[in-house]
């Protein structure tokens, strides 16, 4: 019996792409939040010094300065955290690759027990842990044993850079919100510019998700009207007091 034939229904051999298809959503998924932090921080920064003064080149530089801080935060923040993840992902395969140079029949008897958890009779879980071991033992070990694929080991700059491009993305369209209309129709059309654009991607990060539409985007919306409102009030009265 190969180990196709003897691998149960639902099964990775039966979808060979489902965990490519799970990272390209995860990627997907951070993006959208990367814009929707983007969204949310300049639009908050702009609003605030809008309503503290309507000169032109204050809400520039703060928007600017939100902007470049923002993508930088988010980028090294990224950075860090894929890169803790990457050496925790290298120490253990490294480890599994060393567990099987040195004890090759506890680490077969081990993907053996492995796959009979997974329901296969001893027999055949014997048989398919066999297969497997002749074909790529560390593969096996790590995809069953860690739920680690050695070659979607994630890159720390890939994922730097793409934090820093979704924040700047969705930070581009408050920026250009409070600064095109004519002064008296800024904050206005801020705010409905940054809610649609939080509903939008408040849906489209619960569709990513495979949950339901409109609670994630109500949430999104209401979170971010209110923290446009709070920082265009506490504008307000700074500008109010300095004046």
């Amino acid at each position: 019996m190969s180990a196709t034939e003897s691998t149960p229904p639902g099964s990775h051999a039966d979808e060979p792409h489902s965990d490519a298809i799970a990272s390209r959503l995860n990627w997907l998924r951070a993006g959208v939040l990367g814009a929707n932090d983007g969204i949310v921080s300049v639009a908050a920064i702009v609003v605030g010094v809008a309503g503290a003064t309507s000169a032109f080149f204050p809400i520039v530089t703060a928007g600017m300065a939100g902007l470049v801080g923002g993508a930088i935060s988010m980028a090294l923040g990224e950075y860090v955290s894929v890169s803790s993840q990457r050496d925790s992902e290298r120490a253990l395969i490294a480890k599994e690759r060393a567990e099987l140079r040195d004890m090759p029949e506890q680490e077969l008897d081990e993907l053996t027990g492995l796959l009979a958890a997974r329901g296969l009779s001893d027999a055949t879980a014997r048989q398919v842990a066999v297969e497997l071991t002749a074909h790529d033992p560390v593969a096996a070990h790590l995809s069953l044993e860690l739920n680690i694929d050695e070659e979607q080991v994630a890159n720390p700059w890939h994922a730097a850079l793409a934090s820093a491009i979704a924040f700047t993305v969705g930070a581009i369209l408050p920026m250009l919100a409070v600064l095109l209309p004519p002064a008296e129709w800024r904050i206005p059309v801020t705010f409905v510019s940054v809610l649609l654009a939080l509903a939008l991607t408040g849906a489209l990060g619960a569709r990513l998700g495979g949950s339901p539409l409109l609670r994630p985007t109500i949430r999104v919306v209401v979170g971010g009207a209110l923290a446009l409102a709070a920082t265009f009030a506490i504008g307000s009265l700074l500008g109010t007091t300095i004046a």
